[in-house]
């Protein structure tokens, strides 16, 4: 059906006055809302009155509008039966009111965000779209080029494929809008009863975890930031999926430290990580507690990056650079000798929301949970040996136990001189956690401190650390062998500290 005539009520007049002349200048009359026709008289568009069409003004003091009266949906409904087709609307072209960025306001009373909640926009998506083989609905201003575009290329009747689509984007736009209005109504629980997340499309991804499968990035709409906001990507190939999930991982743990600090992780895990007095000082150190699982892996520091730094790190492979800034020299030096590496520079300074949840998909549901920014701070842990650790130990021993955090359990973490020298993880078995933990240190194990993201439950475990000349333990305690534990620490001459709270991280 060719179109002849439009209903037009927008809030976002972005390129109205030029849509508006376009469609006329193709012969369709242009009907217009209250607010939308004052914003085309000012401009010199002359248009038809919503009011003037259906002969019924705004009622009950203005409260409810014109664009809700029964002949108007009909006339939006209309599918070809018992009246004539000049009584109906071909193009419906409507966006709504900024719920979104009106509730985000502080400054606001809650009468003002109820009065930003849009009534009768969704209601006229949503009949416009359902009706989509006979009305055409525009719902979001950044199409309305292509709008003219294809009507221009149809003689002024769209196919099947584009109304379709069109439609769905307007039913993409009414959920969304409810979805935020839902939203702020159950910001006050915790849990609500419905969980309603929306998310947006920020890119296509090459494929997924492995190359068989399909993916792409969706960021949850209304987040304060996400894992790549205030993120410029200075150079290399696009991010792939499994860049992303171990980016979530880097940027955390490098966030974790006050002290310069560096982290490199592979397979959504840390391998190697280091503080020290510069950035420079720091990855050599992370690089070195692994090197072998280091290859190809995803590197960020919590300080900006210059020219030494940058020549030392541009010597090996890897996938993923990420910090908070390079000077020029540094730049260039990636540019030229590590042009496939993905440079990514962190702009971001907002901290986390407390209240966001962590969210984790199982078989037809979600498990959602508060995030696990706790810190155990060293004047709440109890030394539970009597042997008590010198400052140095406890040094490692708070290192150990704030990377063990990030470690996929059970998670077992060796550090000496605050670089980690054994990461294990996702073990069934503590023992074997602690084995492998130690295997990878081999003779680093000696004088490092060992940290453990749940309880040590069985002496022999403990005793493979002893053995291998461990000289302090952290960890949660509470287990029924406890007492055995800090006797075999006590016999050895090794410092053990209780936090009394786990990390789990699966």
């Amino acid at each position: 059906m060719k179109v002849r005539r439009a209903l037009v009520s927008v809030h976002d007049t972005t390129g109205l006055m030029e849509f508006v002349r376009e469609l006329q200048g193709m012969g369709i009359e242009v009907v217009a809302a209250d607010g939308t026709i004052d914003h085309l008289t000012e401009a010199g568009i002359a248009a038809r009155s919503v009011e003037e069409l259906i002969g019924a003004p705004a009622l009950v003091g203005g409260t409810s509008a014109s664009t809700m009266h029964p002949q108007l949906s009909a006339a939006l409904q209309w599918r070809g039966e018992g009246a004539s087709d000049e009584d109906a609307f071909d193009l419906v072209v409507v966006n709504l009111k900024p719920f979104e960025r009106t509730s985000m306001r502080r400054d606001l009373r809650e009468e003002d965000v109820l009065g930003a909640i849009d009534i009768e926009g969704p209601a006229i998506l949503r009949a416009a779209a359902r009706n989509f083989e006979r009305v055409i609905v525009v719902a979001d201003p950044e199409v309305d080029p292509l709008v003219i575009e294809e009507l221009t290329a149809t003689d002024g009747d769209p196919g099947y494929e584009a109304r379709r689509l069109l439609a769905s984007r307007a039913f993409d736009a009414t959920a969304h809008y409810e979805l935020a209005v839902a939203n702020w109504f159950s910001d006050a629980e915790d849990f609500p009863t419905y969980l309603l997340r929306d998310y947006v499309k920020m890119a296509d991804l090459d494929h997924g975890e492995n190359p068989h499968q399909r993916a792409a990035y969706y960021v949850e709409v209304g987040a304060r930031r996400h894992l790549l906001s205030m993120v410029e990507q200075l150079g290399g190939e696009d991010l792939s999926f499994n860049n992303l999930n171990d980016l979530n991982v880097a940027r955390q743990v490098a966030s974790d430290f006050a002290i310069p600090s560096c982290v490199i992780v592979k397979h959504g895990s840390p391998v190697g990580v280091a503080a020290a007095a510069g950035g420079s000082d720091a990855f050599q150190a992370a690089f070195a507690a692994d090197e072998a699982s280091s290859y190809g892996g995803v590197l960020a520091l919590n300080r900006p990056i210059d020219a030494a730094a940058a020549k030392t790190i541009a010597l090996h492979k890897f996938d993923v650079l990420f910090a908070p800034g390079y000077d020029d020299a540094a730049q260039a030096i990636f540019a030229e000798h590590s042009p496939d590496m993905r440079v990514l520079w962190d702009r971001e300074r907002r901290t986390k929301s407390p209240g966001e949840k962590d969210m984790r998909r199982v078989i037809g549901g979600m498990l959602v949970q508060d995030q696990d920014l706790e810190h155990e701070e060293r004047e709440f842990m109890d030394i539970v040996t009597d042997v008590q650790p010198t400052e140095a130990q406890w040094g490692d021993l708070l290192f150990a136990w704030r990377v063990s955090r990030w470690v996929r359990s059970n998670g077992i973490v060796l550090a000496h001189n605050l670089v980690s020298v054994g990461i294990a993880g996702t073990h069934a078995s503590r023992h074997d956690g602690v084995e492998q933990a130690l295997a990878k240190a081999g003779a680093r194990a000696k004088g490092a401190m060992l940290a453990s993201d749940a309880f040590l439950g069985y002496d022999d475990a403990v005793e493979l650390a002893i053995e291998a000349g461990v000289a302090g333990i952290i960890q949660p305690g509470g287990a029924d062998r406890d007492d055995d534990i800090i006797a075999l620490a006590d016999k050895a001459g090794i410092p053990m500290v209780f936090t009394q709270r786990r990390h789990f991280r699966r």
